[in-house]
């Protein structure tokens, strides 16, 4: 909270002649960034998680997926259709796309043959592809391209007090994942156990995956896209504490946060007092991190 351009410290919060402007800047913009930050990383890093159960494959995540991707499309679609609809029904109208996208990879993934793990993100990468090229058609036809370009880069330096407060939703929909925990993980071990045990599969599933969309719509309405995130922590995780979902998701929640904190605090410093926007930062870190899990598995697997 004390990084950035304007001067807030322990100093000037209590000396007399700086004292009303630095209290002004750390509660109408540092607070509710810091906020902010945690509230994305931990949502984000569990939609992931919920994601790779799921879909039982460790590569996967609303990046990989075409999940983002569809969201922005949605964004892009509302703006055309009814751009003085509210925020929330821009949100709605997002996780709507944002769920068709994940069905169709999905669709998509149950007619291709599948031989390697590896083809499954590749698949999703594709689809991605092919829906933000679309949405960048139109962006580009319709003179949208700056809209677009927020969001699909995460950034947070536009995070004020009151623009900020629909991530507090999309971390209830996190939480709500945190209740139905069991039977994600349940579900995540295939259709046969999971009706063996009394559940209705594709009930768990769509609610799984309803969570998932609904969390990434939030994220991208309000901060834009935070790619890998949701692939990297959540892998990480796992190699300490397992596969069990319930007591894998607060530790997710918690390196989700503070790996988001680390990059937001290197994309401020790095430049300063110019800055690197969170979705770069994050992109180039977590497709690193990415690359040395795919080196170590088939490192293991030789």
């Amino acid at each position: 909270m004390f990084i950035g351009v304007s001067d807030v410290s322990l100093d000037t919060l209590w000396r007399g002649d700086t004292a009303a402007q630095a209290r002004r800047v750390l509660l109408v913009s540092r607070v509710p960034r810091t906020v902010a930050l945690v509230l994305a990383g931990s949502s984000m890093a569990i939609a992931g998680l919920i994601m790779q159960m799921l879909v039982r494959n460790r590569y996967v995540e609303p990046a990989t997926a075409g999940t983002l991707q569809s969201a922005s499309l949605g964004l892009l679609v509302v703006s055309l259709v009814a751009p003085g609809l509210s925020v929330f029904g821009k949100m709605l109208v997002a996780a709507g796309f944002a769920l068709a996208g994940t069905l169709l990879f999905l669709r998509i993934l149950r007619a291709v043959p599948l031989r390697d793990i590896l083809l499954v993100p590749l698949i999703g990468i594709m689809l991605g592809g092919v829906i933000s090229a679309v949405t960048t058609f139109f962006a580009y036809r319709y003179d949208l391209l700056q809209s677009l370009l927020a969001w699909t880069t995460g950034d947070f330096s536009g995070v004020l007090r009151g623009r900020y407060e629909l991530l507090w939703l999309g971390f209830v929909f996190a939480l709500a994942a945190y209740v139905l925990a069991d039977r994600l993980t349940v579900a995540g071990m295939g259709r046969d156990f999971t009706t063996n045990l009394g559940l209705n599969y594709r009930r768990v599933v769509n609610l799984g995956f309803l969570i998932v969309a609904l969390v990434s719509a939030t994220v991208v309405v309000t901060v834009g896209m935070i790619p890998f995130l949701g692939l990297v922590v959540p892998n990480i995780v796992s190699l300490v504490i397992g596969d069990n979902m319930r007591r894998a998701i607060p530790w997710v929640a918690i390196l989700g946060s503070l790996f988001v904190l680390a990059c937001d605090m290197l994309g401020r410093t790095i430049r300063a007092p110019y800055e690197i926007p969170i979705g770069t930062v994050v992109g180039v870190t977590g497709s690193a991190l990415f690359l040395y899990l795919l080196l170590r598995k088939r490192r293991h697997a030789n």
